[in-house]
């Protein structure tokens, strides 16, 4: 199968991307890459440092974190790149809804505007803002879940206090909340990429740890993603553990509608594209699922879409001989502007599957 090379202008951004991730990952071991992480190392060591004296300060009480009035869950990560924090937080925003929690989700907004600011997506009725003002993810989790109210901020802690004045709700959810350690919170979920939960081992920049090991200790339950079917855990004592699997569902429409099985574009050659952490390991998944794909096109994280890039894809369907179009739930909500323009195209729907899920409900029920 023909591969398609990124859309212009980001190839050679994305192809950076990629290397240096190769790299965080312990892929690479060439001469060059092993030198590349001991000239990084140093600054690597020096940002633990600065992570672990940061955990004591507010361990310590120096820094201060602050209460909300609510009971607030977090879903973090100690990694670089998507572990399935918003999958994680949408099936957690189910999960109380439907034990009838009135349910609230903090996320920064990375990739909207006013980041500085609380705004509301969703006010549990209506959304309020478009997904370029809102961010990909908080866009995506208001439209996914019937009833959740969406607030993002840098300040989580000032955005909870928004969200529950305005809304009263039962429960906040923190969206990658994990290094957000001045709003305190009663259940502290940490997400592990069972395939490489820590990569070569190191922190930024000479690895894809965002803080040291060490800092698992402050999780309540730890979650693994990305699970086998018959992949063990490494045994704790100290923590839960519970196992889970990100699972494509189907496609949707691009502009909206049922979810339809695979088998409906079965014969048919389709252009993936995603702007996500890992978009290799997305067109990994459809390739499973069936599909034959004419051409894959890696987008950088959090991509902006805009007309050039609408018109490289059409333009890279038309010449790999496509029938179609397929991207990310995650993107799919950035193209609404485009539907009429962009042709066929459909969003591949995303579960994240819990293989123990009476674990996560029960470190849950002693919350409710």
């Amino acid at each position: 199968m023909a591969r398609q090379n990124e859309v212009s202008p980001y190839s050679v951004m994305k192809s950076r991307e990629k290397y240096i991730r190769e790299v965080w990952e312990g892929k690479r071991s060439g001469l060059f890459d092993v030198l590349l992480v001991l000239l990084l190392t140093p600054f690597s060591c020096l940002y633990s440092l600065f992570m672990k004296v940061r955990e004591a300060l507010y361990r310590a009480g120096i820094l201060r974190s602050y209460a909300l009035p609510k009971l607030v869950i977090s879903v973090g990560n100690i990694s670089v790149g998507g572990t399935g924090k918003t999958p994680m937080t949408i099936l957690l925003a189910r999960l109380l809804t439907a034990k009838g929690k009135r349910v609230a989700v903090l996320s920064r907004g990375y990739g909207g505007g006013g980041e500085g600011e609380a705004r509301i997506v969703s006010d549990g009725t209506n959304i309020l803002l478009p997904a370029g003002e809102a961010g990909d993810e908080p866009f995506l989790m208001a439209t996914s879940v019937p009833g959740l109210i969406v607030v993002t901020g840098a300040d989580r802690y000032r955005a909870g206090l928004e969200a529950c004045e305005r809304f009263q709700p039962d429960i906040l959810l923190l969206d990658d909340g994990f290094q957000h350690l001045r709003l305190r919170r009663d259940l502290n979920i940490l997400l592990l990429d069972h395939r490489r939960p820590f990569g070569n081992g190191r922190t930024l920049p000479a690895g894809l740890l965002r803080e040291p090991r060490s800092a698992m200790r402050r999780a309540d339950l730890i979650v693994y993603t990305r699970c086998g079917s018959a992949e063990s855990l490494p045994p704790r004592a100290d923590v839960p553990l519970c196992r889970s699997s990100h699972c494509l569902r189907g496609v949707a429409p691009l502009g909206g509608g049922p979810v339809s099985d695979f088998s409906i574009l079965q014969g048919r050659r389709g252009v993936a594209f995603a702007g996500i952490a890992d978009p290799e390991s997305f067109f990994d998944s459809l390739r499973a699922e069936g599909l034959e794909l004419a051409a894959t096109v890696p987008l950088p994280d959090h991509c902006l879409f805009d007309r050039e890039i609408i018109d490289s894809l059409r333009g890279i369907l038309r010449k790999s001989g496509g029938d179609y179009l397929i991207t990310t739930e995650k993107d799919a909500v950035k193209l609404t502007h485009f539907e009429e323009t962009i042709g066929e195209a459909y969003a591949a729907v995303l579960d994240l599957k819990l293989k123990d899920p009476r674990i996560l409900e029960r470190e849950v029920e002693k919350l409710l």
